[in-house]
């Protein structure tokens, strides 16, 4: 296409001959102008080409060696990508860049190693209180039911004990005061055991247990004596007045014999 222009548009008042003269020198100059983008558009076009033609081989080869897409081969690409990023940035001189960058990194997933950490020591933790929990409840109704208490009775029991047992580290049920000294049994040296513990109920909380065949509320317990006043503690006789105060009434007609 020739190229095109008025004098006059633009304020100037040339001749034919000056107008012929400008429009010559003007459009050689336009035309090299134009020449020089396009070799230069034509240079980056080739150099794309041959870029793009490196890299669709480079992707054909991972294709070839891998059926479908390889994540794994992504990753070393794009961490290969960022080590040359970070090539160019120490070779610029962008020391603390570099090093800024790598600690943010490194504390991204530190903090996703110590996310992931507590949410694993959550999960044991609910789970070894759900199980410590489920294996005392057990230790205990098995000793309720040998020692003869009630079936129904069985979580009742079960509620008075969380307050003195809990589990030891060995699975073991452990009776303990409140300040957390190991309790001991009649005996003086063995600990507390739950049998020993449940059987001590008769006494202060009959209506956990059966009554005994024949026998009404003056009957003995069980086929057993009833302890008379003076053989009962100050807090066994307050826990009984609590539990069952037809039993403690009856324990105090045995005052003074």
């Amino acid at each position: 296409m020739p190229f095109d222009f008025d004098p006059a548009a633009h304020g100037l008042t040339l001749d034919e001959t000056q107008t012929a003269a400008l429009k010559a020198a003007l459009g050689g100059e336009v035309q090299k102008f134009l020449d020089g983008e396009v070799s230069g558009l034509k240079s980056k076009n080739t150099e794309l080409i041959g870029s793009n033609k490196t890299i669709k081989a480079e992707l054909d080869k991972l294709k070839g060696q891998f059926d479908g897409l390889d994540i794994e081969a992504v990753k070393g690409l794009l961490a290969k990508a960022g080590q040359d990023e970070e090539t160019k940035l120490i070779a610029e001189g962008k020391l603390d860049e570099v090093i800024s960058r790598r600690t943010e990194r490194l504390r991204t997933d530190l903090d996703k190693q110590v996310k992931a950490a507590n949410e694993r020591a959550d999960k044991a933790e609910a789970f070894a209180a759900k199980y410590s929990d489920k294996v005392l409840a057990d230790s205990i109704r098995a000793a309720a039911i040998k020692a003869g208490a009630l079936p129904e009775a069985a979580e009742d029991i079960i509620l008075r004990a969380r307050g003195t047992f809990k589990l030891s580290e060995d699975g073991e049920p452990v009776a303990t005061d409140r300040a957390g000294e190991v309790v001991y049994g009649k005996d003086g040296k063995t600990p507390l055991s739950p049998l020993e513990w449940a059987e001590s109920l008769r006494e202060t909380a009959t209506h956990l247990w059966p009554r005994a065949q024949g026998a009404g509320q003056t009957g003995d317990n069980n086929g057993k004596a009833m302890k008379k006043w003076g053989e009962y503690t100050e807090a066994e006789r307050a826990a009984l007045a609590r539990d069952n105060p037809d039993a403690f009434k009856k324990l105090q007609a045995t005052q003074g014999t």
